[in-house]
């Protein structure tokens, strides 16, 4: 799988067949590319847990103009929320109040019912998503990172294994550099507490 760099990459439970459909399509999938204000854990580091929220308002400034639905984050696309030739978009996302909404009409093309054939038997059972980050901030008692403002979004995917590698690789660049950062932090700390005590102790034998 490509791995562009700048984009974080999140697995997201795979699109469904649904009774209610928002395209009249026999190839027709929804579900959540995520939900907010929900942690999930991300990262584990020994015996830590390192987890990431999506506040509720995240994608409400983020460019979602032209998403596309892919297979591995590369070659076709199946599905897109921007057409050209006055087309009807195939993909629907959209903020809703508990998360990201995504539906897609898989019918257009050989391949798209392709894949629909190969979720709607088991064979395809992960999807992931890209996207850039513009604000996020981190809670350093709780170990979580809170996306604030996603800057674009650019496309859904099918995965052929659950264990997404861009997942790991996004989420250890993010988390390494706050590791970091505590590690340094706590160094700090220590090396003031041992100011102190040596203050302290001169000050008791100027006595």
């Amino acid at each position: 799988m490509p791995i562009k760099m700048n984009r974080e990459y999140r697995i997201m439970p795979l699109l469904q067949p649904a009774e209610e459909k928002r395209f009249d399509s026999d190839y027709y999938v929804e579900g959540f590319a995520t939900t907010f204000n929900d942690p999930y854990v991300l990262w584990r580091n020994g015996e830590i847990e390192y987890k990431e929220i999506i506040d509720k308002k995240a994608l409400d400034t983020a460019d979602m103009s032209d998403i596309i639905m892919q297979y591995n984050h590369s070659g076709r696309v199946f599905a897109r929320n921007k057409m050209g030739k006055s087309k009807t978009p195939t993909l629907i996302a959209e903020p809703q109040d508990n998360g990201f909404f995504i539906a897609a009409d898989l019918s257009k093309t050989a391949e798209a019912r392709s894949l629909y054939e190969d979720i709607n038997e088991g064979l395809i059972f992960q999807m992931s998503w890209a996207f850039t980050v513009s604000e996020d901030e981190y809670d350093s008692d709780n170990h979580t990172r809170i996306i604030k403002r996603v800057d674009k979004v650019y496309d859904v995917s099918a995965v052929s294994t659950p264990a997404n590698p861009s997942t790991d690789i996004s989420a250890r660049s993010y988390f390494e550099g706050v590791i970091e950062q505590e590690a340094q932090e706590l160094c700090r700390r220590e090396e003031l507490v041992k100011q102190n005590l040596r203050a302290l102790l001169l000050l008791k034998t100027r006595r």
